[in-house]
């Protein structure tokens, strides 16, 4: 049985893939020989790019929420009542990461790669949602998110569409983007989720779609991790060690692979469970975190 061929934009991906693995070759036998590496105008601004993002001082709203960490510990008991919460929190976070990069991942990719069906992912991310809470959290993540865009970013990133190494399809990616912002203010039907807008909004930065999709389960670890340190599961010490971990990276970096071919008609939930754990959020008799 014959496989089929590879498409052309995963073939542009392993290039893509393939000449920044041999950029930090080069910086590396460079700084070895005591040379300093050359100035390159579209890895200073992906890093640049990359700082930005990952700046927890970013206002996307990802902090006022717990993913579901808070209904999930008020739903395991611990027996005895004193015992340590640490072990239910590794369980917690490696399924949701599991979940994250079943679901969003692939639209993640998608509005990477098509910025111009951006319109049609998020309508399809918004059908595949059936959970309520996290319906309402990627909504408000995505609206963030576009108003970051909106009055942060917009000015310097549209002015820099002159520079000769600006990536090649920036400027559709800008359109599709400009187009929905002004559908959204108009159709009903749009909702602004959080996952295709990120994967359009990290192309229009220049931030390459390993980098973007690693960040964007990167950046869900660390705001569970952080919900985990204010329910006073860990402290701020340990929450650092556990994000600075090999197992987390090798965790992320093995989640992104998995998921690198993945159609958004291939994503689906891979624990139903954690739909029941966030949507019971609400419900709680008392809560620290959003629903």
């Amino acid at each position: 049985m014959t496989s089929s061929p590879p498409s052309q934009q995963s073939l542009q991906d392993k290039i893509a893939d393939l000449e920044r693995r041999l950029r930090d070759a080069k910086a590396q036998l460079n700084q070895h020989h005591g040379v300093a590496p050359p100035h390159t105008t579209d890895n200073g601004a992906a890093l640049h790019a990359l700082l930005l993002l990952s700046d927890s001082a970013l206002p996307l709203g990802s902090f006022a929420f717990s993913s579901g960490l808070e209904s999930y510990l008020a739903h395991h008991k611990l027996s005895p009542p004193s015992a340590s919460q640490l072990p239910l929190f590794n369980t917690f976070l490696r399924l949701s990461l599991s979940t994250l990069a079943s679901t969003a991942l692939p639209y993640v990719l998608a509005g990477y790669r098509n910025p111009e069906e951006i319109e049609t992912l998020d309508n399809d991310f918004d059908a595949s949602t059936p959970c309520t809470v996290a319906r309402r959290a990627s909504i408000a993540q995505g609206r963030a998110l576009l108003a970051v865009w909106d009055r942060s970013f917009k000015t310097q990133y549209k002015s820099a569409l002159g520079n000769a190494d600006a990536p090649e399809g920036k400027q559709a990616a800008i359109d599709a983007l400009t187009a929905f912002s002004a559908a959204l203010r108009t159709s009903p039907h749009a909702n602004a989720h959080y996952a295709p807008l990120w994967g359009l909004i990290t192309r229009i930065l220049a931030v390459p779609l390993h980098e973007a999709a690693y960040l964007f389960l990167f950046s869900h670890a660390r705001t569970v991790m952080s919900a985990a340190v204010r329910a006073s599961v860990m402290g701020p010490y340990q929450a650092q060690a556990l994000l600075a971990s090999a197992e987390l990276q090798d965790r992320i970096r093995g989640l992104v692979d998995e998921g690198w071919q993945r159609k958004v008609e291939d994503a689906g939930q891979s624990v139903p469970v954690m739909d029941l754990w966030v949507g019971r959020h609400e419900k709680l008799y008392s809560r620290i975190f959003n629903s």
